[in-house]
């Protein structure tokens, strides 16, 4: 009965993957699992004064833990006001509303000039879509996109995340990581 349901999920992903490239007005609210968040901060390679930019950022999680963990601002954007709300208060239940800022915003159009670190748990649409804008980002900059890619910018680096084996509250699926470092050359594939 479990693989029948997973493969349910699959074809629906399939068939309403087009629809929602078609429409790119609508990303569902799917969190990005803690095991993936933490070791997407640990790709991005953060370092004191880094500004993390996390696009569609839902709950707050990875502007919240990048935070807590890094010490390191970061704002979150998302275009449901509900969940920049939610942020907000779950970013003031760990005390670290000095840290980070949420803002109801389309990705597409706010300025992330400032970020040294862009992460993504959006369709691949969206990435190809905010492309030109994180290829201007300074040199040294580092982009981790959990799950989706960018079509024709090959990644410095891809990395598949293996879920907790003692936290059944997790996914039990693996992440993909892609990550890029602006200025670095491609890995080999």
């Amino acid at each position: 009965m479990h693989t029948r349901f997973r493969a349910a999920i699959a074809l629906s992903v399939l068939i309403l993957t087009p629809l929602a490239a078609r429409s790119q007005d609508t990303i569902p609210y799917v969190p990005s699992p803690m095991h993936a968040v933490h070791r997407m901060l640990e790709v991005a390679e953060i370092q004191k004064g880094d500004i993390l930019y996390d696009m569609g950022s839902g709950d707050g999680r990875i502007v919240i833990e990048a935070a807590k963990k890094y010490g390191i601002r970061g704002v979150g954007i998302d275009l449901n006001a509900e969940l920049v709300a939610k942020a907000r208060e779950n970013a003031a239940n760990e005390g670290v509303s000095h840290l980070v800022e949420f803002r109801a915003q389309d990705g597409l159009t706010v300025d992330i000039s400032e970020a040294t670190v862009v992460t993504l748990y959006m369709f691949k649409w969206f990435n190809n879509a905010l492309r030109p804008k994180l290829q201007k980002l300074k040199t040294g900059s580092r982009i981790v996109a959990h799950d989706f890619d960018i079509d024709d910018w090959k990644p410095t680096r891809v990395e598949h995340v293996s879920p907790p084996k003692d936290d059944p509250a997790d996914y039990a699926e693996s992440p993909t990581l892609y990550i890029w470092k602006i200025g670095e050359t491609p890995a080999a594939q």
